[in-house]
C-alpha cells in the first residue's frame, strides 16, 4: 500500500492515484453489494481487499472458487484476481488501505427495530487501524442519523483522530440491482454522495466521480444521503401495496388488472407497479421500518408508510387463501402443492425475506408441499422445515394438484397452463400464478383451475 494523505490531495491527483494503482480500498462485508462494489473499484484501477467474518467465504474467494449470481461481478472479480485480496482481518484491512467502504447490512430484529451489532463491530475494526489520510464511505442502508450518531463517535473514539482534520467520513447509499450492479454503479445512476464536512465531500465525490459516468450528486449532509436511499423504497413498498390492494378489488370485481393497470399508466403522471405475493429482498421490506424508527425518536407517525407495510406483509396470506380455495374447487382435503420460485424475484438466487418462505411457513401443516427453484441449490430454512427443495420442474410437479408460481424467474414464463397439467399427471391441477406468469390463462384446458393476484378464477370443468 502507498501512503496516501487524501485530504491533502487535489482532484485530479486523487483520480490519478485511483487510475495508476496507488490506491487500495478495503470493502468491508463480501454480499451482494460489496462484491459488485469491489469489482467497480478493481475496474476504475484500485487495488481492493475484501473483508468478511465468513471464513469459508473468505476461502473460497481466496481459491477462486466462487460463485455469484452476478455474472459479470464473478467475472471481474477472477479477472483481476492478482489486484484483490480477502481476509477476515478488518484491522489489518484497514491499516493496509487508504479507503474504507463498508456495506456490512443493519438487521431487523424480532420486534422490527434496527440491529447495529455486524455495522458496529466493522467501524471498530475499521477505527483501530484507521490512519490519518483515510476515508471511510458507509455504503449500508441505514436508519437516518447513523453515519452522524453511530458510525462518527465509534470511528474518532476508538482512533483517536479528528473526522474533518485527520480523516474524511461519508455517506454513499448502495443503488443497485442484482444482476446488473457495475452497469447500475457506473453508467445508470448518478452516485450520491453526503460527506459530515467539506473536506469529506470533495474527496469522496473525487474519487466516485472517476467511476459514476453520471456524475455525482452531493448533499448537504450524510442524513440527507441517507433518508434519499431510504425514500427510494418507501416508495415502490407504497406503491405495490397500493397495486395489491387494487388487483385484490379487481379480482373481486370480475377483472383483470393487468388490463386496468396498462389503461391507468398510459396517463403519463400514472405509474402503477405491479401486484404480487409479497415484497422481498433486504432493501423494501426493511426500509420502512427504518424510517418508522427514526420517525419515532423524533415523534412523529408515519401512518402511511406503516399501513403500506402491513398490506404487503399481507400479501403471502393472500397466496394461501388462494390455495385453500383451489383446494376446495379440487375436493381435495391435503393437496399436494408445488411452490414455484424460492428467490425473491426472478432470475437470481436472492432469498433474502422471499415471500416464498410466508407461503410455505403458512401451508406446511395442513398440505404437501415441494419448492422448485431453477438457481437456489439447497436452503437452511427449508431444511429445518423438512420441505424438499428441488431443480427438476418435473419432479416438482409430478402429482402437484396445486401449483403456485411465486416467483416470476423467466422459466416460469415458458410453462402454459396445458403443460403443467401434463407435468402433474392428474385430471384436475389448479395453477395460483401470483406473478402474471402465465399467458395462456384466459383459456385454462379441460381440469384445469386457474386463480391468481388480480385476476378472475377461471376454469373448464
Amino acid at each position: 500500500m502507498v501512503n496516501l494523505n487524501l485530504l491533502n490531495m487535489s482532484d485530479d491527483v486523487l483520480r490519478s492515484a485511483l487510475r495508476s494503482g496507488n490506491l487500495t480500498v478495503a470493502v468491508y462485508g463480501m454480499g451482494y453489494v460489496g462484491t459488485a462494489i469491489a469489482a467497480v473499484w478493481l475496474r476504475a484501477g484500485a487495488r481492493v481487499i475484501g473483508v468478511d467474518v465468513d471464513v469459508d467465504k473468505v476461502r473460497r474467494f481466496e481459491a477462486c472458487e466462487f460463485k455469484l449470481s452476478d455474472r459479470q461481478v464473478e467475472g471481474e472479480l477472477k479477472r483481476l484476481r492478482d489486484r484483490i485480496r480477502y481476509t477476515t482481518d478488518g484491522v489489518e484491512a484497514s491499516r493496509l488501505s487508504n479507503v474504507k467502504i463498508v456495506t456490512v447490512p443493519i438487521y431487523l430484529g424480532k420486534d422490527k427495530r434496527p440491529v447495529f451489532d455486524a455495522f458496529k463491530s466493522a467501524l471498530e475494526g475499521i477505527a483501530r487501524g484507521l490512519k490519518a489520510g483515510d476515508l471511510v464511505i458507509i455504503e449500508s442502508s441505514v436508519p437516518p442519523g447513523t453515519t452522524m450518531d453511530v458510525a462518527l463517535p465509534i470511528l474518532e473514539g476508538v482512533s483517536g483522530l479528528r473526522v474533518e482534520r485527520d480523516f474524511a467520513l461519508a455517506y454513499s447509499p448502495e443503488r443497485i440491482y442484482v444482476g446488473r450492479a457495475i452497469a447500475d454503479i457506473e453508467e445508470r445512476y448518478p452516485k450520491v454522495i453526503g460527506g459530515v464536512g467539506p473536506v469529506s465531500s470533495r474527496v469522496a465525490a473525487a474519487l466516485y466521480g472517476s467511476i459514476a459516468k453520471k456524475g455525482v450528486m452531493v448533499l448537504s449532509n450524510p442524513t440527507a444521503a441517507e433518508f434519499e436511499k431510504l425514500a427510494e423504497g418507501v416508495y415502490r413498498d407504497v406503491n405495490i401495496a397500493l397495486a395489491n390492494e387494487l388487483a385484490q378489488l379487481a379480482r373481486l370485481l370480475g377483472l383483470d388488472f393487468d388490463e386496468v393497470r396498462e389503461a391507468a399508466n398510459s396517463q403519463p403522471y400514472s405509474n402503477i407497479h405491479k401486484p404480487g405475493p409479497g415484497v422481498g429482498g433486504s432493501c423494501i421490506p426493511v426500509y420502512p421500518y427504518f424510517l418508522m424508527y427514526a420517525a419515532e425518536r423524533v415523534g412523529f407517525n408515519m401512518r402511511l408508510t406503516q399501513t403500506a407495510r402491513g398490506i404487503n406483509e399481507y400479501a403471502p396470506a393472500y397466496v394461501v387463501e388462494l390455495v385453500k380455495t383451489a383446494a376446495n374447487e379440487l375436493g381435495v382435503a391435503r393437496p399436494k402443492v408445488a411452490v414455484l420460485g424460492l428467490a425473491f424475484r426472478g432470475d437470481v438466487d436472492d432469498t433474502r425475506l422471499s415471500p416464498s418462505y410466508d407461503i410455505v411457513n403458512y401451508i406446511r401443516g395442513s398440505m404437501d408441499v415441494v419448492v422448485h427453484d431453477p438457481y437456489v441449490t439447497h436452503d437452511k430454512t427449508l431444511e429445518e422445515w423438512g420441505i424438499r427443495l428441488t431443480n427438476s420442474i418435473e419432479e416438482a410437479l409430478r402429482e402437484a394438484s396445486v401449483v403456485v408460481i411465486a416467483t416470476d424467474h423467466s422459466e416460469y414464463g415458458k410453462l402454459t397452463l396445458g403443460k403443467i397439467a401434463e407435468l402433474t399427471g392428474l385430471g384436475r391441477v389448479a395453477v395460483v400464478d401470483a406473478r402474471h406468469m402465465i399467458k395462456d390463462w384466459k383459456s385454462p384446458p379441460p381440469g384445469v383451475i386457474y386463480l391468481a393476484v388480480g385476476r378472475p378464477l377461471t376454469s373448464v370443468k
